[in-house]
């Protein structure tokens, strides 16, 4: 996926908003005002948080996904965005991240989201 497609998809989630809160490089997404994808336009690259466990999966299972580059890597991954990246895998891992956020919010705004 090109940065613009990304961009677009994870604008089309619900309550997604955009912005750069960090630098001009680095376009921050949050749902309900908490951040689930940062995208670095100058080194296309993606962060993206992650079930602990599953985190630790995936970087052993694929070259392109390493340790969250500046962020808890605990919980987050950076996926070097490069041809071996698959569009539909990408999208799993936004869906992931979104959702994980979503579900950490109080249950009164989880009510405001339909499951997408």
């Amino acid at each position: 996926m090109h940065i613009e497609q990304i961009r677009s998809y994870c604008l089309s989630k619900k309550q997604v908003t955009e912005g750069f809160p960090f630098d001009n490089e680095t376009l921050v997404f949050k749902v309900a005002g908490k951040i689930f994808a940062l995208l670095g336009l100058d080194e296309a690259r993606i962060n993206l948080k992650c079930d602990p466990q599953q985190a630790i999966e995936l970087r052993e299972r694929y070259p392109f996904v390493i340790p969250g580059y500046h962020m808890n890597k605990k919980h987050w991954n950076t996926i070097v965005l490069d041809e071996a990246v698959k569009d539909d895998l990408l999208k799993v891992w936004i869906d992931r991240s979104y959702g994980l956020v979503v579900s950490s919010l109080p249950k009164k705004v989880q009510a405001g989201f339909s499951s997408d």
